[in-house]
């Protein structure tokens, strides 16, 4: 049975590539930050960690992102795999980018917790093999901060660089693209960020 359209554009659920300890996100960059990241497996000092990076357990948000890594300074698309535990940490301390009254008691709050927490959530319309919308929402996370410096020096277990992968995907109308299951999301952190289906 389908639900009505309405129903079906309320879900917001992580689709990732996961395993029992870690799971995969994806970001992409010139290559002086994407070569040295993908032969060490670390960033490298040309990795700004004093500004906020987003990353996205969606492959085909971030190819609608980095339009197949051929957008101007991410033209290196990289497969980041980072401990779960990390993941949910950031999860449980984020603040959407969007105000949500059933979670803010104002406008006010909600604006002061945003400048103050160091991850914030975004829900967009997650994206076909066409880059075309679809009707739920994939999530991106954006670290700064305390964030960024765990991401970078903690959670990070391993870095490939996915942008030949890409391409294929691209000329392969979706075919070859990792394959994504829902994220089990314990229920208190399914919460903080909204996440809905």
């Amino acid at each position: 049975m389908s639900l009505p359209v309405r129903q079906i554009r309320a879900v917001r659920h992580i689709r990732a590539v996961f395993t029992a300890s870690t799971v995969t996100v994806y970001q992409a960059f010139p290559a002086a930050v994407a070569g040295p990241a993908a032969r060490t497996g670390r960033f490298p000092e040309s990795f700004d960690r004093g500004r906020m990076t987003w990353i996205k357990p969606s492959f085909l948000w971030m190819m609608y992102r980095s339009d197949w890594g051929r957008a101007p300074g991410q033209e290196r698309v990289l497969a980041l795999e980072i401990t779960r535990d990390g993941f949910e940490w950031a999860l449980a301390r984020a603040v959407e980018s969007s105000y949500r009254p059933r979670l803010h008691p104002s406008r006010d709050a909600w604006r002061r917790e945003l400048r103050r927490g160091e991850v914030r959530v975004q829900w967009d319309p997650e994206r076909d093999a066409a880059l075309r919308p679809l009707p739920w929402r994939a999530l991106q996370v954006g670290l700064r901060g305390e964030a960024v410096r765990r991401y970078a020096d903690e959670w990070l277990v391993s870095v490939s660089d996915v942008t030949a992968l890409a391409g294929e995907v691209r000329r392969g109308g979706g075919r070859g693209a990792p394959a994504e299951r829902p994220y089990p999301l314990p229920d208190p952190v399914a919460a903080v960020i909204g996440a809905t289906g």
